[in-house]
C-alpha cells in the first residue's frame, strides 16, 4: 500500500506543474492559432484551445515515472515480474497516448464526425488485443429472473469485443457532445473519475483486489492533473479543452473499464451522457436538421444564456422527423412554436433542455446545475451497483 501513498506524492507534485505550465503555455496556443472566441459571453477575447494536451501530458509522465515503483515493489514482493500487468499497464498508455495525439491533430485540423468516431476504435486495438492475451473472457453472468431461460452465464465471443470497442467510442464521444459552457467538460469528468475512485476503494477487499489497484494507479493522477485544468476552465475560463482533453477522458474511462473488468458499472457512471446522447441522437443521425453549434444563445441584454435553435421547413420534413417532433412534445421534452412553413425547436442536447425547463439562467449557475445533476446521477448509479443488484445477481 505504500506504493499509493508514493504515488499521491506524485500526483501532488504533477497537479502543481500543471497548474503552473497551463498559464505560461497559453501565449504560445494563441500564437499558433489555436484559439477560440467564447460564444456565450460579450468579450471578444482570444482563449487558447486544445490546453488540455497540457493535462493529458502531465498525467502521461505521471503514470511513466511511477512505473519502476509499482512494478518495483511488485518484484520484491513476489520474486518474479508481473509480465501481464506490466503488459495491461502498456496497453492502456499506449491506447491513451493514441487518444492525446489524435484529439490534438482534431483540434488542430477540425476532423469530420466520422473520424471521430474512427479513431477511438483504432486506439483501443492494443488494448483489445492484450484482453485476448490476457483474459480471453468473453462470457457475462444471466439476472437471476433469466436464468430458467438461458443459465448461468452466456459467452457471446467476438460480440464482447466489438461491445468493448463501442464502450471507448461511446466514452470518448459523450463527453465531446455534451460540453459548450464553462467548466462542463472538465467538471463532469471530475465526477465521473471521483466515483471510479470510490468504487474502487469499495471494492479492494473483494475477489478483485489486483484489478481495482491498477485502476487506481490509472484514475488518481487522472484526478490530480484534470483538477488543475478545471481550476483555469472554471467560469470565466481562461482557457479551452479541446477535443484532446475529452477524447484523453473517455479513453481514460474505458480502458480501466475493460481491463479491471467493471466496464457496465462505468457506464451506469456516465448516466448524464447517456441521457444527452438519446436526446441528440435524432440530430446526430440528421433525422431532425443539425447546426454546427448547438450552444446555448447568450443574450448581451440579460447576461442570461437562453435554450438555441433549429428550424425545419415543413415542406422538407419527413414522416420519421415528424412523429419524433410529435412523441418529444408530448412528453413536453420540446418547446416548440411553428406557422405555416416551419417549425421553430430548442436544439436536442441536455444543456438546452435544462434552460427550457428551468429557464434561461446564467452560465455558472447553469454548469453548477449540470454537475449537480451528474453526482445525483453517481449517486443513483451506487443504488444500482450495490442495493438493487442484490436482486439480480448472487451478490
Amino acid at each position: 500500500m505504500w506504493s499509493i501513498i508514493i504515488l499521491i506524492i506524485f500526483c501532488v507534485i504533477a497537479y502543481f506543474i500543471t497548474d503552473e505550465l497551463i498559464p505560461k503555455l497559453k501565449h504560445l496556443f494563441i500564437n499558433a492559432g489555436l484559439y477560440g472566441i467564447d460564444l456565450c459571453k460579450v468579450s471578444q477575447e482570444k482563449i487558447p484551445e486544445a490546453l488540455g494536451v497540457v493535462s493529458g501530458c502531465i498525467f502521461l509522465v505521471t503514470i511513466f515515472l511511477f512505473i519502476p515503483i509499482a512494478f518495483g515493489n511488485d518484484l520484491m514482493d513476489r520474486g518474479s515480474f508481473p509480465h501481464n500487468e506490466f503488459a495491461e499497464l502498456l496497453a492502456a498508455l499506449l491506447s491513451i497516448c493514441c487518444m492525446l495525439l489524435l484529439g490534438f491533430a482534431d483540434d488542430v485540423l477540425n476532423l469530420k464526425w466520422r473520424y471521430k468516431l474512427l479513431l477511438p476504435t483504432v486506439a483501443s486495438l492494443p488494448l483489445l488485443v492484450v484482453y485476448y492475451v490476457n483474459f480471453n473472457s468473453t462470457t457475462f453472468v444471466v439476472p437471476l429472473p433469466l436464468r430458467q431461460f438461458f443459465g448461468v452465464s452466456v459467452n457471446i465471443g467476438f460480440l464482447y469485443y466489438i461491445y468493448m470497442g463501442m464502450l471507448a467510442v461511446f466514452c470518448t464521444n459523450a463527453i465531446n457532445i455534451l460540453a459548450g459552457i464553462n467548466g462542463l467538460e472538465v467538471g463532469q469528468s471530475l465526477v465521473i473519475a471521483l466515483s471510479i475512485i470510490v468504487f474502487n476503494l469499495f471494492e479492494l477487499k473483494g475477489d478483485q483486489f489486483k484489478a481495482h489497484y491498477f485502476s487506481l494507479h490509472i484514475m488518481i493522477p487522472y484526478l490530480s492533473t484534470t483538477l488543475a485544468l478545471f481550476k483555469h476552465n472554471w467560469f470565466p475560463s481562461r482557457v479551452f479543452v479541446g477535443d484532446t482533453f475529452c477524447y484523453v477522458s473517455g479513453m481514460t474511462f474505458a480502458v480501466v473499464g475493460i481491463l479491471s473488468h467493471f466496464s457496465k458499472t462505468v457506464l451506469l457512471f456516465f448516466l448524464p451522457q447517456i441521457i444527452n446522447f438519446l436526446y441528440s441522437v435524432p440530430q446526430l443521425f440528421h433525422i431532425i436538421p443539425c447546426p454546427r453549434h448547438r450552444l446555448p444563445k447568450y443574450s448581451a441584454e440579460t447576461n442570461l444564456l437562453q435554450a438555441s435553435r433549429t428550424v425545419i421547413a415543413k415542406k422538407d420534413q419527413k414522416y420519421l422527423s415528424k412523429k419524433i417532433v410529435e412523441v418529444l412534445s408530448f412528453f413536453r421534452l420540446l418547446d416548440k412554436f411553428e406557422d405555416d412553413t416551419s417549425i421553430v425547436m430548442n436544439n436536442m442536447t441536455l444543456i438546452n433542455l435544462f434552460l427550457i425547463k428551468f429557464g434561461p439562467m446564467s452560465e455558472v449557475r447553469l454548469t453548477v446545475m449540470l454537475l449537480i445533476f451528474q453526482v445525483l446521477c453517481t449517486c443513483v448509479a451506487f443504488i444500482i451497483r450495490y442495493p438493487l443488484a442484490s436482486y439480480f445477481y448472487d451478490v
